[in-house]
């Protein structure tokens, strides 16, 4: 017991050695932005001039003046871009995670080229998102688009649509990029996770007669149930904080902002160090409090399902 306890404590040691340079490295990265992000929130800083700012205080995010209230807080853009945020990412992870399921299954059998397969499914992850973006942009332009031509010859539409500029097309358009983006990356994981299965529940199974339907529900889903919660997690963390396809796709569109545009918008194009600070720490707030959530609420299910 003394010599595997020493072995235990020389491990640990060990990990730390190792793992000390990239906390360290993480620290000064990403550590300190981010306590400086923290801060200038509660500053009036400007981008014209960084050298003379004060102390204001939560005045970035509520504030009382002649009994009119100002602030983040009190911002209908701000909370319609926490609503546009929130919308993207719940019906984007919730259909990538659908078609990253099926696209999944499908390369998980055996079949002639499914190498050749595997690999042409992960050609829209490996592009790069402002690649794709810009891409996608061409693709739906109402004048010189494919997307409009071939849905006219269909004889879907009667007159081309600008997906990206309509105000009623703009979100639905995001959503479609950002899916056929991102599903592969989700396909990978719980390919991965089907992959690392037992094969004997399904032989038994099979042998039983139970419907391949029923077998995914009470078999397979159950297994990597806590490996898809990592892959939605990942994306969901992602998704929270999308930045690239929004701003090429639609720059300037209320209905499509998100949090981190709206972020962005205050700091470059308005200079306003201090509220887009602000902006950022609720950001960084908001993401926090979704995770959490989501992850207390999948431990409660997987024990409700052990129990």
């Amino acid at each position: 017991m003394a010599h595997a306890s020493s072995l235990t404590r020389s491990r640990r040691r060990s990990a730390w050695i190792f793992l000390i340079p990239m906390l360290v490295i993480l620290a000064a990265v990403a550590g300190w932005p981010l306590l400086r992000t923290f801060y200038f929130g509660f500053t009036d800083a400007n981008l014209s001039d960084l050298s003379t700012y004060k102390f204001i205080g939560i005045e970035n995010f509520y504030a009382v003046y002649d009994g009119e209230a100002y602030g983040l807080l009190t911002d209908p853009e701000w909370w319609q871009a926490v609503w546009n945020t929130l919308f993207f990412s719940v019906i984007s992870v919730s259909l990538e995670t659908a078609l990253g399921m099926v696209v999944a299954l499908v390369l998980n059998q055996n079949f002639r080229g499914r190498g050749l397969v595997r690999a042409a499914v992960l050609i829209p992850w490996a592009i790069p998102t402002i690649v794709s973006a810009r891409m996608w942009n061409w693709m739906l332009h109402d004048q010189f688009g494919i997307i409009n031509d071939m849905l006219m010859k269909l004889g879907i539409l009667s007159a081309p649509i600008a997906w990206t500029a309509s105000p009623d097309w703009a979100r639905s358009a995001v959503i479609l990029v950002d899916v056929w983006k991102t599903t592969p990356f989700m396909a990978l994981l719980i390919l991965a996770a089907l992959q690392m299965l037992p094969g004997d529940c399904y032989e038994a199974a099979r042998v039983d007669g139970i419907h391949p339907v029923r077998v995914f529900f009470k078999v397979t889903l159950p297994l990597i149930k806590p490996a898809v919660m990592v892959a939605v997690i990942f994306r969901a963390l992602d998704a929270l904080r999308v930045f690239d396809v929004i701003y090429v796709l639609t720059p300037n569109n209320p209905q499509t902002t998100t949090m981190s545009v709206y972020a962005r918008q205050q700091l470059v194009d308005f200079q306003e160090v201090g509220y887009g600070s602000a902006a950022s720490t609720l950001l960084f707030v908001v993401i926090a409090f979704c995770i959490m959530a989501y992850i207390m609420v999948g431990r409660v299910r997987l024990d409700e399902g052990g129990h």
